[in-house]
């Protein structure tokens, strides 16, 4: 190889020469340029790669942008939703706040003299030993021991026998401890009402000390009687289900169904005045 150099060396330079010359006088008739043409052939790879990273970086760039207003969006339908929500809340709480306040317009109506407090029951107690349940109104409300609560329809559902400033606890009608004067409506004879404790589990009350005399009958009303100024007289307690005969074989009593709903009921009324 190194001998070819040296022997045709002339001829290789004059070639080269030649070549030179045919493509500086075609550059220069053509407007060629072999030197520009020969970049622009190595930096077509760079372009096309700088092309395509330019491109995903703007197709990530505009994803990312899109993802945040998707987020943006998703967030605020949250809100809204969560606003509708509270509102809806909002709007269940005034629908039975007016259902209360025509159920007090109600009772008003019924026994103008006397004077309530509306409240709601926040805790059941009951158990085989007791039943009772607790409220939200306390002397803060003006409620105090010893006074009535009734259902929405005036029905007796048991008496308050412990308070705090704002709740107090409410003894009811089924309860063992308990004894409030009773009255049968129709034959208008007296009796005591009290709870008992294997009545109780099935939801019912005595009267007891009923009057030999006494012709009760299956539904008979039985109301408060109001004797000795305790409770307020003629609110509704229940009705007579069945009448007994004590073990003596002469003194009788009968089973009463409350007609308070004593366990479901949620929102009740404390009479905390009857115009003794």
């Amino acid at each position: 190889m190194k001998r070819f150099f040296q022997n045709n060396g002339g001829l290789l330079l004059i070639a080269a020469g030649l070549l030179a010359a045919v493509l500086a006088l075609g550059a220069q008739i053509l407007g060629f340029d072999p030197l520009t043409s020969a970049l622009e052939v190595l930096a077509t790879p760079f372009r096309a790669a700088s092309a395509a990273v330019s491109g995903w970086s703007q197709e990530q760039y505009d994803r990312a942008m899109r993802y945040d207003e998707l987020a943006a969006e998703n967030e605020a339908l949250r809100q809204r939703v969560a606003q509708l929500e509270r509102d809806a809340i909002a709007g269940q709480d005034a629908a039975r706040e007016n259902e209360r306040m025509k159920d007090l317009l109600g009772l008003h109506e019924a026994r103008p003299e006397l004077q309530y407090r509306d409240a709601a029951v926040v805790r059941g107690a009951s158990s085989n030993w007791s039943s009772d349940f607790t409220i939200d109104r306390g002397t803060a409300g003006g409620v105090e021991n010893g006074d009535c609560v009734i259902d929405q329809y005036g029905h007796l559902m048991g008496v308050v026998t412990d308070t705090s400033p704002n709740s107090a606890r409410v003894t009811t009608i089924l309860d063992p401890t308990l004894e409030v004067g009773g009255r049968v409506a129709r034959t208008d004879e007296d009796a005591i009402l009290e709870g008992d404790f294997t009545l109780m589990q099935e939801g019912l009350l005595r009267l007891s000390f009923v009057p030999e005399q006494a012709k009760l009958g299956t539904g008979d009303r039985v109301t408060t009687s109001g004797l000795g100024g305790v409770y307020p007289p003629g609110l509704v307690v229940g009705s007579v289900r069945t009448l007994c005969v004590e073990e003596d074989g002469v003194s009788r009593y009968a089973q009463v169904e409350p007609a308070a709903d004593i366990t479901g009921t949620q929102y009740v009324y404390v009479i905390i005045d009857y115009g003794e």
